[in-house]
């Protein structure tokens, strides 16, 4: 395919990357990754054990198929988010790592400062690192300047739902970003998806719409059919948002004027 999507060194056909969280069993885990053809999934470091292949969420994951992602969910500053890196890659886990670092155990949002720190540790420990943000321009700057892979800036609150409720910075991270963007966080519906891809993001993660689903295969389709549907819109370009109507047809020159 022409149109792969490139972290670091390595080429993905699919946009649309799928958290591990929340499903009711790893059967409807396992649903929802094939049915959004996703390549890269993510896995919490503090809900499995990497050391073990016979964990049982983890012995559900084929990693000829899929790249395994950890994620450092749950690390309160940037010392324990570098500590949980290193231990999914002295466990054998390619070193990939999706950056989080949320203090805040009810809103979840990620800690800037903290985020960065680990970041600069990280790159320096040879990592490619995806770092999930605020949608914060000028942090997305910074971190791209340390060596990230990517940013993940939210597009609304983790879990909520909301879709791209930041879309404005949004677009200024992937007006100046030098590497792809992924909207992570937030994103409930299909429809959210597309805008995201719209936009000109690279790509997205779903983890809670896929998990929540009555049918988490079914809605992992319906979000690839979205996401490859928002790309195509943005690689055709479309049009400007306008305050005045402008009609699609003439509204002169198309009658004779009976002379």
């Amino acid at each position: 395919m022409s149109d792969q999507l490139t972290i670091a060194d390595r080429s993905f056909n699919s946009r649309l990357l799928v958290g591990t969280g929340k499903f009711s069993s790893n059967q409807a885990m396992v649903a929802a990754m094939e049915g959004a053809g996703a390549e890269i999934v993510t896995v919490a470091l503090r809900r499995v054990d990497v050391e073990n292949p016979q964990d049982d969420m983890l012995s559900h994951i084929d990693r000829q198929r899929y790249l395994l992602l950890p994620n450092t969910s749950g690390a309160r500053d940037a010392e324990e988010a570098v500590r949980l890196a290193r231990l999914a890659r002295a466990a054998g886990c390619e070193p990939w790592v999706k950056l989080e670092v949320t203090p805040d155990p009810y809103y979840l949002l990620p800690d800037p400062i903290e985020t960065l720190k680990a970041a600069e540790i990280l790159v320096r420990d040879g990592f490619t690192v995806l770092p999930y943000i605020n949608a914060d321009p000028v942090l997305a700057k910074h971190l791209q300047e340390a060596g990230t892979a990517t940013v993940m800036p939210l597009g609304a609150p983790i879990g909520t739902n909301k879709g791209v409720r930041t879309r404005d910075q949004i677009r200024i991270i992937i007006e100046q970003a030098i590497v792809p963007v992924v909207v992570d966080a937030g994103l409930g519906a299909p429809s959210h998806a597309a805008e995201a891809m719209e936009l000109g993001a690279d790509a997205v993660l779903v983890n809670t719409a896929l998990a929540v689903a009555h049918d988490p295969g079914a809605m992992g389709a319906a979000f690839k059919k979205a996401v490859e549907a928002g790309r195509e819109g943005y690689l055709a370009g479309l049009g400007e948002e306008r305050v005045q109507a402008e009609a699609s047809s003439p509204l002169t020159g198309f009658l004779r004027d009976g002379n």
